[in-house]
Order: C-alpha cells, then structure tokens, then sequence
C-alpha cells in the first residue's frame, strides 16, 4: 500500500529549501534596496542570484512530484505486461536476436580497428592491424621554398644582399625526433 500524500508532495524537502532561497533572497535584495550602505548594488544582486538559484529547488520540487501511471511508462521506458503475446513479442524478439548478433560481431570483428576500443578487452589495447593501418603516426617531412616579390614596389624590406635571391635560415618544422 502507498503512503498517501498530501499537501507538499513527496519532496518537501525540496519545497521548504525553494521556500527559504526565496525568502534570504527576498531580504537581501530589500536590505540593498531601502538600507543606506555603500555595497547597495552588491546586495540587489545576490539576493537577486539567490532568489533565481531557489528555481532549481522549485523545479526538483515539481518535477518529483509528477505521477505517471505504469501503464503510461509501459511504452516508454519497456516495462511489458506478461500476458501481452502476438506479434508484438515475436518483433521484439527479433529485435533482441538482431541487435545481440551486431554487438557480437562489432566485438569479434574488431571495433578496435574503426578506433573505437573494445568493452570487454581491458579498453586500453588496440588491434595490431590498427597500429599498423595508421599512416598518420609517422613523421611528416615538409620542405619551405623562398619566393622572389612579383613587384619590386612590394618588397619592401631592406636588404643588404645584391642579387636577387633571399637568404632564410633553416627551421624545423616540429621538435619531435625521428
């Protein structure tokens, strides 16, 4: 048997701590308002803050005391009545069979070869196709070239070399070894 509830609900907790937010935050933003103090503004706001953070518990409050019929969950969250058959059993069965297969095979197949990571090997190992089918590992070589100003107007750097090639320092391009 259900206890029966009346009044507050089943979370009166909830409700009595929207209640106190609401009531601090009230007088705070009063005291900021009507009392002669340097930090006026400071109070305005907190007890505004404190009376929009007493949502949250008005929101737990509602929210906890909403009353759904376990016929209303039964296509929602899967609870089933026993003596439902037909064809909706045999389509949900098939659906079980159908998305059992597909995990067995994703966890058989590799999933750590599309670089997702297995659930029951440790989650840390990974395939020896996969280290190996991964170019992108390895260290990438990239070669910079100095170009000569198309318009001599553009150039307009100082340079105290007569002709007409530039001279760059060598850089590198990443500081990993190889």
């Amino acid at each position: 048997m259900e206890p029966a509830y009346r009044g507050l609900g089943r979370c009166v907790c909830c409700f009595w701590l929207a209640v106190a937010f609401d009531v601090v935050g009230l007088l705070v933003l009063l005291l900021g308002v009507f009392v002669d103090v340097f930090f006026y503004d400071l109070l305005i706001y907190a007890g505004a803050i404190v009376i929009f953070l007493s949502l949250v518990w008005w929101v737990f409050w509602y929210s906890g005391n909403i009353e759904v019929l376990s016929a209303e969950l039964e296509d929602d969250v899967g609870l089933t009545k026993k003596d439902k058959g037909g064809i909706g059993k045999v389509v949900r069965r098939l659906s079980n069979r159908l998305a059992g297969s597909i995990r067995s095979s994703v966890r058989r197949n590799g999933a750590a070869a599309t670089g997702s990571f297995s659930r029951q090997g440790g989650g840390g190992r990974r395939s020896a196709a996969h280290v190996a089918a991964a170019p992108h590992l390895e260290q990438v070589v990239v070669a910079l070239a100095t170009l000569k100003p198309i318009d001599e107007r553009l150039h307009t750097c100082g340079s105290s070399v007569d002709n007409d090639d530039v001279e760059m320092p060598s850089t590198a391009t990443e500081g990993a070894p190889t």
